[in-house]
């Protein structure tokens, strides 16, 4: 059975802000308004994002999509089986997700996760005001989201015996004085289609349910115009560019109208279960994501 990320919801406080800084400094569209909100496109999928106005500023909840009516079915009966309490969405609910079929259930962290099947796609193709290239999405997914867990391990349990997201690896070490602990989890591969090297992460003690959520584009040079972008509309650099050590991905991050942040990424690599095996790092970088105000050089 096939899932992928298929969407994120976020509760802000500034619809305002938060437009502008998805479509001038992230590169999506504005793909539908509707009282209170609106959603954002960045691939063939209509909807990728759901910004819904309120005062938590934060992540509301997450949306996996899986390849059918069938499997919907199948994985409602899975989850009813573990014990897992599941809604199953009307004709209303569906529709405001655009999507054919829809469950709901929580995770063992209280956040809602929604599970669907036949999601709406755009009329177009689609085109970015400032991503020359195009996001690295689609069959994919959206990207990844860092969330917050009551217990890292008990939640990377869950969402493998739930979901069947496979651990892809681990990062423990010391950032900038923070003690980290962080699982990354992929969508299980099938034969000729590996999946992105992690769709979820997990750690522990942070502020809000969402750490950051992560957006990938095709080209280097996007990703670098987009650090220009960040700083031109002043939204505060927290790492600068640099690569991980087990997604190779050359990223940097940022801070969203919302507190929370984003980071905006460019050749991540792909897992395929047949030859992939688990590591745990020591370190977050091979080099880069420093955090800002930098030290002054040393005197010589």
């Amino acid at each position: 059975m096939s899932i992928i990320l298929g969407y994120l919801g976020f509760e802000v406080s500034d619809l305002a802000a938060w437009e502008v800084f998805a479509t001038k400094v992230l590169g999506l569209q504005v793909a539908e308004r509707r009282e209170g909100g609106f959603s954002l496109r960045m691939d063939g999928h209509k909807e990728r994002f759901f910004i819904v106005e309120g005062p938590r500023d934060d992540l509301a909840f997450l949306g996996f999509e899986v390849a059918g009516a069938p499997e919907l079915a199948a994985r409602v009966e899975h989850l009813r089986g573990m014990n897992v309490e599941v809604s199953e969405c009307g004709q209303s609910e569906c529709e405001a997700r655009g999507v054919a079929g829809l469950a709901r259930f929580e995770d063992l962290n209280g956040m809602s996760v929604e599970v669907c099947h036949g999601p709406a796609l755009a009329e177009g193709p689609f085109r970015s005001e400032v991503v020359a290239s195009h996001f690295v999405a689609d069959e994919l997914g959206l990207g990844h989201v860092v969330m917050r867990a009551r217990d890292r391990q008990r939640s990377v349990d869950f969402y493998d015996a739930a979901l069947g997201f496979k651990l892809s690896d681990r990062i423990t070490c010391d950032i900038f004085g923070y003690q980290v602990d962080i699982s990354f989890m992929h969508a299980p591969s099938s034969e000729g289609q590996p999946s992105r090297h992690h769709s979820l992460a997990f750690g522990e003690k942070l502020p809000k349910r969402i750490h950051h959520f992560m957006l990938e584009v095709a080209s280097l040079d996007d990703l670098g115009m987009a650090f220009d972008r960040t700083i031109d509309h002043r939204h505060p650099i927290t790492q600068t560019i640099g690569r991980h050590p087990n997604d190779k991905m050359v990223s940097f991050y940022a801070v969203t109208p919302s507190g929370f942040e984003f980071e905006y990424g460019w050749g991540g690599r792909l897992v395929d279960d047949e030859t992939w095996s688990t590591t745990t790092y020591d370190h977050i970088s091979e080099w880069g994501h420093r955090r800002p105000p930098y030290p002054r050089p040393k005197k010589t």
